[in-house]
């Protein structure tokens, strides 16, 4: 019997070993999309206690918790930090085969050194050492940043964000991490918000003029894009139900605004037509900058109403959706394809039915550059053993595996980047599983360069962050 998550945790054959321990494990950190906040590294942070760190804004953690019946005051609620931390360790003691498992020791063994299970019996004594850890200037956020060995962070920003942390972290001589904002336009997208007007306003005081038309609206994320691009921007990401793709006139597109500004009900079919018009106007705008087209997909969020009232979004309330038409997507990818403003594109849905389609359908688009087109690292629900090896073998099976540009966090913690070494185990047995069945070559310089342009430099590479 193996001891509990040791040094070859999830390696089961010599390959496997060899290839994580001399390669993968070595390679900086590229977290490409995540949702941290930029004014916390900004001001070096420093956590009081665990509870902050791990349950202060942690849905996936939320969701166990809630699971195991643990009431809403000791999740979300005004209860102390050490009850809630309890909770927590009594709610992962029946965590096994989750994916909060492994992730949660990760971090207790990289940056704490404590390698014991954590549980109800141990929960004292984790709290105590993790209190007196984080109380120390090498655990403020910046260190924590630096101990992981993270050269690039992109947060999730809104076009009307005045980036006033990045500006300042940029001007900042003592820290060399780069920390870039991402574009995030979805509430200028989403017209059929009951406070799409009041952004709208807020938007067009952000670019310095009046939104009264969508061509008003092309012009100010044009002139937003410039601002976010002065400050290191590359990527964009967008969150969808499914991708739409309705053409309509360009008369049809503004009647459709001004029903959004006006507060009027938007259908269904309207929403779809102007969030089509939406998507081909930024995509060629991010074609022009060189900019990464991000997609998140499948979703359906917020299913719990009453608790979406008292809590808002973001809170652990939503779930995968079964419905993104892949007919849809092909046809927007042809759209933007067929006009000549292809962006490099990353698709993720939350559904795995999808990844299959998504593998297949990117390959009709492919060209320029290696993987100019990609299927994203399992998201969110699917960010597990199962579901990441899924997510691997599929796109080998069906594109070039050696091209993918690996993981990243999507988190809003400063420890979540043990995630990347979970991957990166992972990737690794994958790999070395094919090579001791005789499926792939034990070419020491092949594998080399396949381990460590997946682990980092493809990233590097395609997002054209410059990273040493």
């Amino acid at each position: 019997m193996k001891e509990f998550m040791d040094a070859d945790f999830m390696l089961s054959t010599p390959t496997a070993r060899h290839l994580y321990h001399d390669y993968a494990e070595k390679m900086p950190i590229v977290d490409y999309h995540c949702h941290i906040n930029p004014r916390e590294i900004y001001e070096d942070r420093k956590f009081s206690n665990i509870a902050e760190v791990w349950l202060g804004g942690d849905h996936y953690k939320w969701r166990q918790m809630r699971s195991n019946g643990i009431d809403e005051e000791l999740i979300t609620g005004g209860a102390p930090d050490k009850d809630k931390f309890d909770a927590y360790a009594g709610t992962l003691e029946k965590a096994i085969g989750n994916p909060l498992y492994p992730w949660s020791h990760l971090e207790l063994q990289r940056y704490f050194d404590y390698h014991k299970p954590l549980s109800s019996k141990t929960a004292d004594e984790v709290w105590q050492l993790t209190e007196e850890k984080l109380a120390q200037d090498d655990f403020s956020v910046r260190n924590l940043i630096r101990r992981s060995n993270v050269k690039v962070i992109c947060t999730t920003d809104d076009p009307a964000d005045t980036l006033e942390w990045h500006k300042k972290i940029a001007e900042d001589p003592t820290f060399d991490v780069q920390v870039l904002p991402a574009w995030r336009p979805d509430k200028a997208m989403n017209v059929e918000k009951p406070d799409y007007a009041d952004y709208i306003a807020e938007l067009g005081e952000a670019a310095g003029m009046k939104i009264e038309s969508f061509a008003d609206l092309k012009n100010a994320l044009s002139k937003r894009m410039d601002y976010f691009e002065s400050l290191g921007c590359r990527v964009s990401d967008h969150a969808h139900k499914y991708i739409p793709y309705a053409p309509a006139s360009a008369e049809e597109v503004e009647a459709i605004f001004r029903k959004g500004l006006a507060g009027e009900e938007i259908t269904d079919e309207e929403e779809r037509i102007f969030k089509t018009a939406f998507m081909l106007f930024v995509a060629k705008e991010y074609a022009d900058r060189d900019w990464v087209m991000q997609i998140h997909y499948g979703c359906k969020r917020d299913n719990n109403s009453f608790m979406y009232k008292k809590l808002g979004p973001d809170t652990g309330y939503d779930s995968i959706d079964n419905y993104a038409p892949s007919v849809q997507t092909a046809d927007f990818l042809d759209a933007v394809n067929a006009a000549g403003n292809m962006p490099k594109t990353v698709l993720y849905s939350l559904n795995p039915n999808d990844n299959e389609a998504i593998t297949t359908l990117i390959g009709c688009f492919q060209g320029d550059i290696p993987g100019k087109l990609q299927q994203g690292s399992a998201w969110w629900f699917n960010d597990h053993k199962n579901g990441m090896l899924e997510q691997m073998s599929t796109l080998a099976a069906h594109g070039l595996l050696g091209d993918f540009i690996g993981m990243l966090t999507d988190s809003r913690s400063f420890l979540s980047y043990t995630r990347h070494e979970y991957f990166r185990r992972l990737l690794c047995e994958l790999i070395g599983g094919w090579v001791e069945n005789g499926e792939f070559p034990n070419d020491e310089d092949q594998l080399k360069a396949l381990i460590e342009d997946i682990s980092f430099n493809n990233a590097n590479r395609y997002f054209r962050f410059d990273a040493d």
